[in-house]
């Protein structure tokens, strides 16, 4: 067993988890934390400073632990100060998209939702979009186009960094995305 008084966390971490989300982490660790930890532990440099896993350690400090066992955390001994940096980021960095539709299709929302994922209201059949739909004379438009979409706030922000993942602008997502689905249409 390893003290969590001799864990200390990093000043310098740049990733949040706060007010429900930081509650379902700490229920998700209560519930599941005998299974989850070990499979990803909490890593620590060669001063036992947090590198990854600083929310997981303040979720066992509200669950009143007092010491963990070792296969809870994992040493990083020999990074340059450079490389625990570069590792504190892409530690955080969530790769990838959720493939929405499989998850509707296979996967309880409720459940989904408790164990910390924000689900997206897609919803649309309540808004009529039919006067959005009109003709356009095309001749009268400058050479750039917008298309603007409405969202609420949560909505938007999930919106935006799920495009922020795929291209540096949200613009530059959207036209990848076309693209792609161009080419899987024609084959």
């Amino acid at each position: 067993m390893i003290k969590l008084s001799t864990i200390k966390p990093n000043p310098t971490n740049p990733r949040l988890v706060k007010d429900d989300k930081f509650l379902k982490l700490v229920e998700s660790i209560k519930q599941f934390g005998e299974k989850m930890m070990p499979l990803r532990p909490m890593v620590v440099d060669e001063n036992n400073i947090l590198l990854g896993g600083n929310m997981r350690y303040k979720a066992l400090k509200e669950l009143k632990y007092k010491e963990v066992p070792e296969s809870w955390i994992k040493q990083a001994n020999d990074l340059t100060e450079e490389e625990k940096k570069e590792f504190i980021i892409k530690d955080n960095v969530g790769f990838g998209i959720w493939d929405w539709e499989l998850l509707a299709n296979e996967w309880d929302s409720e459940e989904l939702e408790a164990w910390g994922l924000d689900i997206p209201n897609f919803d649309v059949n309540d808004v009529d979009y039919s006067d959005k739909n009109k003709e356009l004379d095309l001749d009268s438009f400058e050479d750039e186009m917008t298309i603007k979409l409405k969202y609420s706030s949560d909505e938007f922000e999930l919106v935006k960094q799920a495009l922020l993942k795929i291209a540096s602008t949200p613009e530059q997502a959207v036209w990848l995305l076309l693209k792609l689905e161009l080419i899987e249409t024609a084959i």
